[in-house]
């Protein structure tokens, strides 16, 4: 392999896969040269954003509409940055809308740019059409499950499964070493609350976390509570929680997830990263009225 690689990512799980792919091909191959639109791990892996995608953890359908003119600006930005770069290829990493909104300024001003996307959406779950828009603006899907490439034959989309990062990246946590860091005795219980990495989310979903969390220490002298703050939103999910919480950031989340008794949860990714710990969870979600209305 050889010739450049271009990198595009709009919030933390996608920063982190890309942070996580930048890795890998850089040690396959240290002649490509990578660029990229991402956050801070894909800046440290060597791939400073070439565009501002600050605030493009978007979700429901006000928060898109308010977010409007700020997300056509991050996508012109970004768009610019990959044909400035002239890559060979581009992997617009998860990020559904956003990254379906680059493939298509990129493949308008140049064609013969290859475009891969990779994690596709969830179109097992909700609005199966989009695997045909999908493949009208891709040239290959990389996705995480086996299931999902019947979705695209119909199209003629080619895919290639890679299986799920979560375990890609797993690495033991030391539930000693994080109960001994942060003073919590081996015979105190650890509950766990994980609101999300969206603003959105921390609005909506962290305070009805938060509150069944103190019900649930209601009585219970031994339970401790605790939380791993996602990079993008630490300072407002660290506001929502009591005083005596015991908040972390992600560098140390192995730890964390291994030292869990249980966990409360809002769906997403790192509710595979706890289970994979061996922690109990129970997965929440909540949208928008209007989003849940439409949906």
């Amino acid at each position: 392999m050889s010739g450049r690689v271009f990198l595009v990512a709009a919030e933390s799980s996608g920063d982190a896969l890309g942070a996580d792919l930048a890795r890998v091909l850089k040690a396959r191959d240290p002649s490509l040269e990578l660029a990229g639109v991402g956050g801070p791990l894909m800046e440290a892996e060597g791939l400073p954003s070439r565009a501002d995608i600050t605030g493009m953890a978007i979700l429901g359908f006000i928060d898109g509409l308010l977010a409007y003119e700020r997300v056509k600006r991050a996508v012109d930005e970004s768009v610019k940055a990959v044909l400035e770069a002239k890559p060979d290829l581009v992997v617009l990493i998860d990020s559904w809308g956003f990254t379906l909104r680059v493939a298509h300024g990129v493949r308008r001003a140049d064609p013969a740019i290859k475009l891969v996307k990779y994690i596709g959406p969830q179109v097992w779950a909700t609005r199966a059409g989009r695997a045909k828009t999908l493949a009208q603006s891709v040239d290959h899907l990389i996705c995480i499950h086996d299931f999902e490439t019947p979705y695209y034959e119909p199209y003629g989309l080619k895919c290639t499964v890679c299986g799920h990062p979560a375990f890609g990246r797993f690495k033991p946590g030391n539930a000693a070493a994080f109960r001994a860091r942060h003073n919590i005795a081996s015979n105190e219980r650890i509950l766990l609350v994980l609101p999300g990495s969206r603003p959105a989310e921390i609005r909506r979903i962290g305070p009805v976390l938060w509150r069944a969390a103190e019900m649930l220490r209601e009585g219970r002298g031994d339970l401790r509570l605790a939380m791993v703050a996602a990079h993008a939103v630490g300072a407002a999910a660290a506001a929502q929680a009591p005083a005596d919480a015991v908040i972390v950031e992600e560098a140390e989340k192995e730890d964390a997830f291994a030292a869990a008794t249980a966990a409360i949860a809002a769906s997403g990714t790192v509710t595979t990263e706890v289970a994979l710990q061996g922690a109990p969870l129970v997965i929440g979600y909540k949208l928008g009225w209007l989003t849940a209305l439409i949906a």
